[in-house]
């Protein structure tokens, strides 16, 4: 009787690792996520901004970046706006702005609000949710509730836009999130 126990204590320890090497797997063939990018702030669709511009009030007002990435502004029509800083965004409104309508037009831009981030699983209130400047990830699940009792806390998996290409990422509680992007809380199994 002693090998029959030795042997179902070695198919209860197989299948354990079996349901650990299961649960890793979510998460640890993931890349870690990469670094947010040094520099400015690169507008987005979804992104609301407001322009001043010096003397001209019907210009001045709130514009959304559309889904197309553009914003539409009286006398100059559609600007392309994703992907660009703030100051490649006034820049360019001043060029068309210049060219022939206003003289010597100054034109500041500021964001009104970021795109949100989006966050699933098991959270106490998933879903959509306004983005922060330095956001982390803790501070987005503390947003939605926080963990539910079944969540994996250690790691998440954040799904970003790079360059041009929609990515999924293994990410920890401190790594910072940004705007756009898709926060997945795991299930633990024990």
């Amino acid at each position: 009787m002693i090998g029959g126990s030795f042997a179902s204590r070695l198919c209860g320890l197989a299948g354990a690792l079996l349901l650990l090497a299961g649960c890793a797997g979510q998460l640890s063939s993931l890349p870690p996520l990469p670094p947010v990018e040094p520099g400015p702030y690169r507008l987005g669709a979804g992104d609301r901004v407001r322009l001043l511009v010096f003397g001209q009030e019907e210009l001045s007002q709130d514009y959304l970046v559309s889904d197309s990435g553009t914003i539409t502004v009286p006398l100059i029509g559609s600007v392309a706006a994703e992907g660009h800083s703030l100051p490649d965004l006034e820049a360019e409104i001043v060029g068309q702005l210049r060219n022939g309508i206003l003289v010597d037009p100054n034109v500041t831009a500021a964001i009104i609000t970021y795109r949100p981030f989006y966050i699933l699983g098991e959270t106490k209130a998933p879903g959509q949710y306004p983005y922060v400047p330095r956001m982390t990830v803790l501070t987005a699940v503390s947003m939605s509730g926080g963990f539910t009792f079944r969540a994996q806390e250690q790691e998440v998996s954040i799904t970003r836009l790079v360059d041009g290409q929609m990515a999924e990422f293994r990410a920890d509680p401190l790594s910072y999130v940004a705007p756009g992007d898709v926060i997945n809380v795991y299930e633990r199994y024990f």
